[in-house]
């Protein structure tokens, strides 16, 4: 290792291992039952991967971010300080806050953003969650590395629905560029074109030994991990033993691998060699046991596994690489479950058999399995009748070039976009919510489509021709009253040969995904096919390439709920749009007042196409009345 590596690894321990001992100090505190806030510091950190050195913007330090380990049910503050360069804010992904939209984070959306400078306190509030979540930046495309895991134990007094582990390994994937992602993505939006993609993946941080500069700081696990230190004693091992590039296991046991994709635009097929993995959860919701030799989980998706070391001891590999049609990074990450024991290790450890990077039929044989676990301890509630369908293309757009020059960098010289239902989100510059709260005019309008303005036939090979390639700007939401009943149809399409498996992520609820298909939807016949038993309860869904997914939900949470690709380049630009669901009759059935509102200071300097000036929304009629939304 070159000497200013070494001494830039040696900083970095340095730095996570003085945080991980104040948050060890603030964790115990706050599980103490006295304290329920704990603060975090959003910062500019020095990392070292893929042979060179760079600033990140970090929570605590940290990449991945702290751990949130909670109970069933719990309520936690977290006070973000905002000390680094960039605008910011947090996300609880898959917590749905009830009727507190105030504390769900997307930018413009539910609040503005965090300055450079200031604080903003989180309530996170769990109701029925239960297994693996996670939180991530929210703003721009600074999540990149602003995330981490929160951990959802049961209630006290109550198990889970199988034996109890040895170990919990939380197993975050995320993406990693040697250049500096909020430039990567702010000059792809100023020229019109595609970023570039990711350099490498990594697991816990780390790329693994397959890629240069890596092989010395693998992640590695020990067994010593009890449930209440496994972060912090994760993270110290892994600091204090760089050498080591391993998960250490012993044989015979059962760990829970609590799977977190945080990647920013791929996919992934994961794998263990010669091993066998038993899916238990999907977004926090248990479903019925999958046993599989790989899992396939798009960015968003959480998942609990269950591993067992039933091998001969020895070393293997975990590998993840990318499932995706298009623009990928083609690079697989590693790392090395070792078993505990006398032996000698293999010089190159067994790589788990993965699907190619374009295997569907992969994909969708494993996607199809899931099945809610709908017992008397995890009862499900599928709605059989609907109050309101929605069938809403997904799609890849362009936008007239707005250039001096005339031309952009996307596709035909255009703006490359996106949309649902041929509508491309604008990000206005005051968030939604306080609008909606404040009875603020000219922010947003209510009439976004329930259908496709134009029907053709969605998934024929391909399409051009600007009757369908253009897409049309707004800032246009959908307003459901409380408790309906709302079925909604993802089509893909192959506009602009753009077809790609979209991970659809809806804000503030969880919903049942009742089918799935290829080609177009049809109303008729494709209903009969629904799985109205058991269900998957899920906040992440995959719509396949050239297919479409259906899911349920009852609105039942008031408030205002961002929903979006989680494909990070597709929200950015516009395949996105806003849930606004009406009070109920009680104040318990209504939206929470806010005990503070972020300031709006300025529009932030990435990721979403802002409207800057107000007016236009104005000039365009976009009014809307506050008697007929809220009530």
């Amino acid at each position: 290792m070159k000497m200013k590596d070494m001494m830039s690894s040696r900083i970095e321990i340095g730095i996570i291992i003085r945080v991980l001992i104040l948050e060890m100090f603030a964790f115990c505190v706050a599980k103490g039952g006295n304290i329920t806030t704990i603060d975090w510091i959003v910062q500019e950190t020095s990392y070292t991967r893929l042979c060179s050195t760079k600033d990140i913007l970090t929570v605590n330090g940290e990449f991945p971010g702290p751990t949130l380990e909670l109970s069933k049910g719990e309520t936690i503050y977290v006070n973000v300080h905002n000390q680094g360069t960039y605008n910011v804010t947090i996300h609880w992904h898959g917590v749905k806050q009830p009727r507190n939209p105030w504390s769900d984070g997307p930018e413009y959306v539910t609040q503005c953003p965090i300055n450079p400078g200031a604080n903003f306190t989180y309530e996170i509030t769990l109701s029925e969650e239960e297994g693996t979540l996670w939180w991530h930046a929210h703003s721009d495309w600074t999540r990149a590395t602003v995330h981490g895991p929160i951990i959802i134990k049961p209630r006290n007094g109550t198990t889970y629905p199988f034996a109890n582990p040895t170990a919990e390994i939380p197993i975050v994937l995320s993406s990693w560029f040697k250049g500096d992602v909020m430039e990567i993505i702010t000059d792809a939006l100023a020229t019109g074109g595609p970023p570039s993609t990711a350099d490498a993946f990594t697991i816990n941080g780390q790329p693994g030994d397959t890629q240069s500069c890596s092989s010395e700081s693998m992640f590695m696990l020990a067994t010593i991990l009890t449930k209440s230190t496994l972060i912090l004693i994760n993270a110290l091992i892994f600091f204090l033993f760089v050498d080591m590039t391993k998960f250490e296991v012993d044989q015979g046991n059962t760990y829970l691998l609590r799977v977190i994709n945080a990647v920013l635009e791929e996919e992934l097929f994961i794998g263990i060699a010669n091993h066998t993995m038993t899916v238990v959860g999907i977004d926090a919701s248990y479903i019925k046991p999958i046993n599989t030799s790989y899992i396939m989980i798009t960015p968003g998706q959480t998942m609990d596994i269950l591993l067992t070391t039933n091998q001969s001891p020895s070393h293997y590999y975990i590998a993840a690489r990318a499932y995706a049609q298009f623009a990928y990074c083609n690079a697989t990450t590693t790392a090395i479950i070792s078993y505990s024991g006398n032996y000698t290790a293999p010089s190159s450890p067994p790589l788990p058999d993965l699907p190619s990077y374009t295997d569907t039929d992969a994909a969708t044989a494993f996607t199809n399995q899931f099945r809610a676990l709908a017992s008397n301890n995890y009862p499900i509630d599928v709605p059989q009748t609907v109050d309101k369908r929605i069938l809403m293309t997904i799609s890849i757009n362009t936008l007239p070039c707005d250039l001096k020059n005339g031309t952009c960098a996307g596709t035909n010289g255009e703006r490359d976009a996106a949309s649902m239902n041929n509508i491309s989100f604008v990000c206005p510059s005051i968030d939604i919510l306080q609008a909606y709260y404040k009875n603020i005019t000219g922010v947003f309008t209510t009439d976004f489509p329930v259908e496709p303005e134009q029907v053709f036939n969605y998934t024929m090979d391909p399409m051009l021709g600007n009757r369908y390639t253009m897409a049309s700007n707004g800032t246009k939401v959908l307003v459901f009253d409380y408790n309906t009943t709302v079925e909604i149809v993802f089509q893909g399409t192959n506009v602009l040969n753009g077809s790609d498996n979209h991970p659809i992520h809806m804000h503030g609820y969880s919903f049942y995904k009742v089918g799935s298909g290829f080609g177009n939807f049809n109303e008729t016949s494709d209903p009969s096919g629904y799985n109205l038993v058991d269900p998957p309860l899920i906040n992440t869904v995959g719509v396949p390439k050239n297919g479409w997914s259906a899911i349920r939900f009852k609105a039942s949470n008031p408030g205002v709920w961002f929903m979006h690709c989680h494909l990070e380049v597709h929200v950015s630009w516009g395949m996105a749009t806003v849930l606004i669901v009406k009070n109920g009759p009680t104040a318990a059935t209504s939206l929470r007042k806010p005990t503070y509102i972020n300031p709006c200071l300025g529009v932030s300097s990435g990721s979403f196409r802002h409207e800057h000036d107000t007016s236009w929304h104005v000039q365009m009629g976009h009014g809307y009345d506050l008697n007929t939304v809220m009530t």
